[in-house]
């Protein structure tokens, strides 16, 4: 098989340069890597525009989400090309399930507390207070950094959290993660759950919600591992 073209699938509150301390771990090795923008209104629009992504790409994929595009990869990874997915700090829905459900299983972490709801035409914006975004995002990213994270955020509509998965890649693909043991935007047990349940190969890092950010050579390391293993 062909080498696969790794693509990095970003969560909610971030866009694709929460992955700029990755990508050049991995184009350092040579790898292929495709970072697209995720639209962040609902999960199974999501989902089909990654799903498109992955058509266009000649060749196998492997799909890395992190966090809410766990959630994304879990249902686009269903596509063909896509031979194996890796979750950073995400969720691994079981087909039929929300977001909401997955975490209403265990205690909220301190994002509950600090998120901040904004109407648009046709629905509701979802943020993180920008004060409070450092400490329960980015804990271990340089502050000057975050500071600029924090007002750059890319909204999740509200839709999205209460939309059910309508297929979990992981049935039929074989996958990889990361749990950020230092989470204080989804409980770590949230991730430790749905990977136990989806049989994702996992290591935990002590790491804030950004793993890929404060810990880019051991976030590359596994893919690379799933690359291997592919």
């Amino acid at each position: 098989m062909a080498q696969p073209t790794v693509v990095l699938v970003h969560g909610a509150f971030a866009d694709a340069s929460s992955f700029a301390a990755l990508i050049p771990e991995l184009l350092s090795d040579g790898i292929k890597v495709l970072a697209p923008a995720v639209p962040n209104r609902t999960l199974t629009g999501d989902a089909a525009y990654i799903a498109s992504v992955v058509r266009s790409i000649d060749g196998p994929v492997l799909l890395v989400g992190h966090s809410y595009g766990g959630a994304v990869i879990t249902v686009a990874g269903t596509e063909e090309n896509v031979k194996g997915l890796v979750y950073l700090s995400g969720y691994a829905l079981e087909e039929g399930e929300s977001l909401g459900e997955l975490q209403g299983r265990f205690p909220d972490s301190d994002l509950a507390a600090a998120l901040v709801y904004t109407p648009f035409p046709g629905g509701t914006d979802v943020t993180v207070d920008i004060e409070k975004f450092p400490a329960i995002f980015a804990h271990d990213v340089d502050p000057g950094l975050a500071r600029i994270l924090a007002v750059s955020q890319r909204p999740l509509a509200g839709a999205a959290f209460a939309e059910a998965a309508p297929a979990a890649a992981w049935k039929t693909k074989p996958a990889w993660g990361i749990v950020s043991s230092s989470d204080h935007t989804i409980n770590p047990d949230v991730e430790r759950f749905g990977y136990q349940r989806a049989g994702v190969k996992a290591v935990e890092i002590d790491s804030s919600h950004l793993v890929m950010l404060s810990h880019p050579k051991e976030a590359a390391d596994v893919i690379r591992e799933a690359l291997k293993a592919l």
